[in-house]
């Protein structure tokens, strides 16, 4: 089975009609306007839905699902994941990368040395925030956290899982 993106969570209907509320997991919201279907992880199961009418709503999406007619359907929607195929996810501007690509890259330093993995993301609001696990000696240490910006981050190789930083002073 083909590999999914999250791309979103239901947090409640929008109008009588079945229409679904979303918070969006992406910083394209307009994306919504070109989705054609997408998948719900519903109670342990992956279930297909056509998207009829789909538009931004403030800081929400409004989906208005094929088959999802009524307040009740849509009720039972809350809480679930959207999906869609990682295929069909919207390609991005050179140098910019989704956060499930960024988890997982080997970090080192500028000099080669290996600091860790990265185990996740902090959206913070001004940058993200990298989460590296250590490795090696000192692994038991705490997780170094490294700003997502341009003079920290020098460069990111999705391909060979590789992200290269030069460390402010004092941030070991």
């Amino acid at each position: 089975m083909e590999q999914m993106a999250v791309i979103g969570k239901v947090i409640n209907t929008h109008g009588v009609r079945g229409a679904i509320k979303v918070q969006p997991f992406s910083d394209l919201p307009d994306r919504v306007n070109s989705l054609r279907r997408l998948f719900v992880q519903l109670k342990g199961r992956r279930v297909p839905y056509q998207v009829e009418k789909a538009f931004v709503n403030g800081r929400f999406w409004v989906l208005h699902l094929e088959g999802l007619t009524t307040v009740e359907a849509a009720e039972e929607l809350i809480g679930s994941f959207i999906e869609i195929p990682l295929s069909e996810r919207e390609r991005l501007p050179e140098n910019t990368f989704y956060i499930d690509e960024i988890i997982g890259l080997n970090v080192f330093t500028v000099d080669g040395d290996i600091l860790g993995r990265v185990k996740d993301v902090l959206q913070t609001g001004a940058n993200d925030v990298y989460v590296v696990k250590r490795d090696g000696e000192g692994a038991q240490e705490a997780d170094i956290l490294i700003p997502a910006i341009k003079s920290v981050v020098l460069s990111i190789d999705i391909k060979n899982e590789r992200m290269e930083v030069e460390l402010p002073d004092g941030l070991l």
